[in-house]
């Protein structure tokens, strides 16, 4: 499992640097969205690679790696929100906004750590194309939670669907290679 922590380390590493070049072109604008509206950015995301992987031609030369990036950025400025609240307003530096994106990161990643323990790192046995239909599903949760008004019965949480939806898109990337 060291492996997966150094892998896991390497991908957020790639996704953190992104997320600081953007906060430091564009300051904190998206502390304006709303919680459906970060979601239906990443279901956008997630959309386009189940896009990639089924459809055989593509007009726009991106690939999968980037719009996993985004699942991971958009997943956690989403778990900032959660804790901060919407503003009007952008007011987070880029170094208090690196600092809440590290927090939810490691919490993240220690929930990724202990469920890789319980489940003997059943992920490495899946394809990149269930990932994204479990993000996918994911997303759909947490719009049906948006929809009840943050309320569930006995389900985990808008929170633990970002934790998960940002942990399988890290492997998605290990699988493709990215943590090289």
């Amino acid at each position: 499992m060291q492996d997966t922590s150094t892998q896991y380390d390497a991908i957020i590493t790639k996704c953190r640097d992104l997320f600081t070049k953007k906060m430091k072109d564009y300051g904190s604008a998206w502390r304006i969205l709303r919680l459906p509206s970060l979601t239906d950015q990443i279901f956008i995301k997630a959309q386009r690679i189940r896009g990639l992987q089924e459809n055989e031609e593509r007009k726009v030369d991106e690939g999968e790696v980037s719009e996993f990036i985004g699942i991971i950025n958009y997943s956690l400025m989403a778990l900032i929100q959660l804790e901060k609240g919407v503003v009007d307003q952008p007011d987070l530096s880029v170094g208090l906004a690196t600092e809440l994106y590290d927090k939810h990161i490691n919490i993240t990643k220690t929930l990724m750590m202990n469920k890789n323990h319980d489940y003997g790192e059943a992920w490495r046995d899946m394809r990149v194309s269930s990932l994204t239909d479990l993000i996918l599903q994911k997303l759909l949760r947490v719009k049906q939670i948006e929809d009840n008004k943050g309320k569930t019965i006995v389900s985990e949480g808008i929170d633990a669907n970002y934790q998960d939806m940002i942990n399988y898109a890290v492997f998605a990337m290990i699988h493709l290679g990215e943590a090289n």
